[in-house]
């Protein structure tokens, strides 16, 4: 003898539904609690890598046997790697307290530098020591997430740090999607999405200076030809000429790529023995870049 269910079916499938539905709502919770309060709670990451490429997938913790939503992902694109495999990179990724203190001294400016509430996250890419990575050049980096709008305009930016270290600007793209944010890269290792209300000025200034403190590192003989690009950016924008700002920190880049491997280091390795200073000199070029354009379009 056979029994029929005589609920209709679309109240088993809503009733079947409710613990995924529940699930949704802790992981949210957890997330927008995070931001706001001291807790740091540790994020599934799955990573893939092959050649020149990898992708993290960063999700929210779920129940056993449920995949929690995406909260972004992370890809890495370089120029010429070796050694690439998901336990090389190392990474790893964290919620984080909007009011953390120590996150915030490492902020360039504790009150116009700001973890947006929606996306309190951490990513750090801490390839270890014995890994086996190295590449040569740079590399670029993208976060992309639909837990922030886009717009038009955005003060959503791209900023990485050394581990424990303060954090500065290395975006050179913002797109839709519903955020990609992208930057260029020498080397690693953490990654934070803010909003950055500092005037436009003033960010490149503090890109130009650390572009200059770069090239102080440089043999003698390399620091003028990068010295003289520089100059011609700040004089360009006194003008103000954008083209010709934006021409000359293009030569910045074009510059360190041609002297990169013959006259500048241009690897970076695992074992943190060799200095890219190439690699790190066309980030800072590309970032460079964006804020000249954005100054451009959008004004201060």
């Amino acid at each position: 003898m056979s029994h029929t269910d005589p609920t209709p079916r679309a109240a088993r499938a809503a009733r079947r539904a409710l613990p995924r539905l529940a699930a949704w709502i802790v992981a949210v919770g957890l997330l927008l609690g995070a931001g706001g309060a001291a807790a740091q709670i540790p994020l599934p990451v799955t990573v893939t890598a092959a050649g020149n490429h990898a992708e993290a997938t960063v999700r929210l913790p779920f129940l056993p046997g449920w995949p929690g939503p995406v909260l972004a992902e992370l890809s890495l694109d370089f120029d010429d790697a070796s050694g690439l495999s998901p336990a090389a990179l190392g990474v790893s990724a964290r919620t984080v307290s909007l009011y953390d203190p120590n996150l915030i001294a490492r902020l360039p400016d504790t009150d116009l530098t700001t973890v947006p509430g929606s996306l309190p996250l951490l990513v750090t890419v801490q390839p270890p020591l014995s890994g086996g990575l190295k590449f040569k050049g740079s590399g670029r980096a993208e976060i992309h997430t639909h837990w922030l709008p886009y717009a038009a305009g955005t003060r959503l930016r791209l900023f990485k740090a050394p581990l424990g270290g303060a954090f500065y600007d290395v975006t050179d793209e913002i797109a839709a999607g519903s955020v990609r944010a992208r930057g260029t890269y020498g080397g690693f290792s953490q990654f934070l999405i803010l909003a950055d209300a500092r005037p436009t000025p003033v960010v490149i200034a503090s890109k130009l200076q650390r572009l200059r403190d770069r090239v102080d590192l440089l043999p003698a003989s390399e620091q003028a030809g990068f010295d003289a690009l520089l100059d011609d950016v700040e004089t360009a924008l006194a003008v103000p000429d954008y083209t010709a700002a934006l021409a000359a920190a293009d030569a910045v880049r074009a510059r360190a790529v041609a002297r990169g491997g013959t006259f500048i280091d241009n690897e970076w390795r695992a074992t943190r023995t060799h200095r890219n200073d190439a690699g790190e000199l066309v980030a800072g070029a590309a970032t460079l870049r964006f804020s000249l354009a954005y100054l451009r379009d959008y004004g201060p």
